[in-house]
């Protein structure tokens, strides 16, 4: 089994490391990720500037640009096989409900979807990297029962609960959640009294109930919800195609 690993918190991330190590035993694996952080960076790829690629003393290759990028990169330039599978994180903190939209961790995985490879993406549930190797060994025994069970391809987000890997024991099925509104940016000055804004936080949960996969962490288990690209609004076509005739 052939995998391509990449993430948006960057090569030196321990979430990337941790899936790495954890993943070699049971395939051939190829790193590519971005040079440094790059959370938030959603499916954009650099059009503006041309990419350069490095590989570190570890074998991880690291490209200065997105996570879609990184992947882009990969699959149509770096790599002479396709990939049996892309895995993306592991992520420090969640990605889940709207926050999907914006993750770059999702978005590297969606990148491989759309080359028709089945492709997962793996967060934590909270935030600090706390027991991140049994999240990557968790992460692995998804990847072992799972990845012959659905249709090729597919997209899949995983969250695993911060918990040791004996207790990360139940899986469930899930919808995305829904956040209220974000927080208003913050705003600042910078050391010359410019105004500048820092984005503000999430807003809170709004639709958190049974079968969500915000439910699911916040009860200990590990959520999977499978994704897909089509955003056609299809209750809202047949009135639109009414309203043009």
């Amino acid at each position: 089994m052939r995998i391509l690993i990449s993430n948006d918190d960057g090569y030196l991330a321990p979430g990337i490391n941790a899936l790495a190590n954890a993943l070699a035993p049971i395939a051939e694996i190829v790193v590519v990720a971005p040079d440094s952080n790059r959370s938030g960076a959603s499916n954009s790829l650099s059009l503006d500037r041309p990419l350069s690629v490095q590989q570190a003393s570890n074998g991880f290759y690291f490209v200065n640009g997105t996570p879609s990028d990184c992947v882009h990169v990969a699959l149509t330039a770096l790599l002479d096989y396709r990939p049996d599978l892309v895995v993306s994180g592991i992520n420090n903190g969640p990605n889940m409900g709207d926050d999907t939209l914006y993750s770059g961790t999702v978005a590297a995985a969606t990148e491989g979807y759309l080359f028709g490879i089945p492709a997962i993406a793996f967060s934590q549930g909270a935030y600090g990297w706390e027991h991140i190797d049994d999240a990557a060994r968790h992460a692995r025994d998804i990847v072992q029962r799972y990845y012959e069970t659905l249709p090729h391809p597919y997209l899949l987000n995983v969250n695993i609960p911060n918990r040791p890997y004996d207790q990360l024991n139940q899986v469930v099925a899930t919808r995305l959640g829904r956040r209220h509104q974000s927080e208003p940016v913050i705003k600042a000055k910078d050391p010359r009294g410019r105004d500048i804004y820092w984005i503000g936080p999430p807003g809170a949960c709004k639709d958190a109930g049974e079968g969500t996969d915000f439910n699911a962490c916040s009860q200990g288990k590990t959520s999977i919800t499978p994704l897909q690209i089509d955003l056609t609004h299809t209750t809202q076509l047949n009135a639109l195609a009414k309203a043009l005739a």
